[in-house]
C-alpha cells in the first residue's frame, strides 16, 4: 500500500473501499473482504444508510482499529450549528468507534459554513483526525479555504478518464489538499471498460482497464475509491502496485478527458434543485 500524507501530517491510503449503493445486506461481507484482501481506508457516507453494517464488520475484523483509515460523510440535511455535530457523533454511535479518520461534506450546498465550523470543533477535539469536503468545485473550495482556521484536508470529487480534473487538481497541490476519486470507473458509463485506450494500455502489461484506471489515479496522486461485492473482483482492484505506467500512457489517457461530468455539474442551478427533492423524499 502507498500512503499521501495530509495537509497536517495524517497518512491517507492511496487506494480506498467505498460501500456507495452496497446494500445493507451485503455492506458486512463486503468490508470484511475488502479489509482482507489489503483495504485500509473504508468511505461510507450518513446518506449510503449502511454506517451501521460497516461499524459490524469493524467490530468483527481482526485488522486493528488503528490500521483502518475510516471515513464518513456529512449529508445536507445535517448541516447546521449544533445539528451537524449531534450527527457526526450518530455517525461514530453506528460505527461503533470513538474517532473518525476523515469526515467530509458531502455536498456544496446549504449551510456548510455552519457545518464546516462544527468538523473543525470536532477536528480540535481529536475526535475526527482529518476534515475535508467533498464535490466542491475550484472557487468554493478556495473560499472554504481560505476563510477557516483549518484548511481542508481532502476534496473528494468525481475524477475518471471522461473528467480528469486537471485544472481542479492543479488548485489542490497549490493548496495541499489531498484529490480523492469517486467513481473512477464512471459506473461503466462510455462503455469505459471496453475503451480502446485504456483496454490497449492494458494489453501491455497483462492487466484490466479498470486496473489501468486505478493505476493512472495513482501516478496522479489521486486516492481512489473502488467498489465491488465480489472478493475476486476487489483483488484486482487492489492489484495496482506492481506496475508502472509510462509517460506515453499518462499522454494518451490524457488525450481521452471530455473536461465534463459524466453524472451532473455541481455548478448549475438543476443540480442544486435535484439535491432539494433528495431532501425532499428523505424527508418522507
Amino acid at each position: 500500500m502507498e500512503y499521501a500524507k495530509l495537509n497536517n501530517g495524517i497518512e491517507m491510503p492511496m487506494a480506498g473501499f467505498g460501500v456507495y449503493q452496497i446494500p445493507k445486506e451485503d455492506c458486512k461481507q463486503a468490508v470484511l473482504d475488502a479489509l482482507e484482501v489489503g483495504y485500509r481506508l473504508i468511505d461510507t457516507a450518513q446518506s449510503y444508510f449502511n454506517e451501521k453494517e460497516v461499524g459490524y464488520a469493524l467490530a468483527e475484523t481482526k485488522v486493528p482499529r488503528e490500521e483502518i483509515f475510516l471515513t464518513t460523510k456529512v449529508w445536507i440535511d445535517n448541516y447546521g450549528q449544533g445539528i451537524t455535530r449531534q450527527s457526526i457523533l450518530d455517525s461514530m454511535r453506528r460505527l461503533k468507534v470513538d474517532y473518525i479518520d476523515l469526515v467530509l461534506l458531502h455536498q456544496p450546498f446549504s449551510d456548510y459554513y455552519a457545518a464546516y465550523h462544527e468538523l473543525e470543533k470536532l477536528y480540535k477535539e481529536g475526535k475526527i483526525r482529518a476534515i475535508g469536503v467533498s464535490n466542491f468545485a475550484p472557487d468554493r473550495l478556495a473560499d472554504i479555504a481560505a476563510f477557516n482556521s483549518v484548511v481542508p484536508q481532502v476534496n473528494q470529487v468525481e475524477v475518471n478518464p471522461f473528467n480528469q480534473q486537471i485544472k481542479a487538481q492543479e488548485y489542490m497541490l497549490k493548496e495541499e489538499i489531498q484529490m480523492e476519486a469517486w467513481a473512477p470507473f464512471g459506473e461503466g458509463r462510455n462503455d469505459i471498460f471496453n475503451n480502446e485506450t485504456l483496454t490497449s494500455i492494458g494489453k501491455k502489461y497483462g492487466k484490466s482497464a479498470a486496473q489501468v484506471i486505478l493505476r493512472w489515479l495513482l501516478q496522479r496522486d489521486i486516492v481512489s475509491l473502488a467498489k465491488s461485492t465480489k472478493k475476486s473482483r476487489m483483488e484486482e482492484n487492489f492489484s495496482i502496485f506492481d506496475f508502472e505506467l509510462s509517460d506515453q500512457d499518462m499522454k494518451e489517457i490524457q488525450k481521452i478527458d471530455q473536461e465534463s461530468s459524466l453524472f451532473f455539474d455541481h455548478q448549475a442551478p438543476e443540480t442544486v434543485e435535484m439535491f432539494v427533492k433528495f431532501i425532499e423524499e428523505r424527508r418522507k
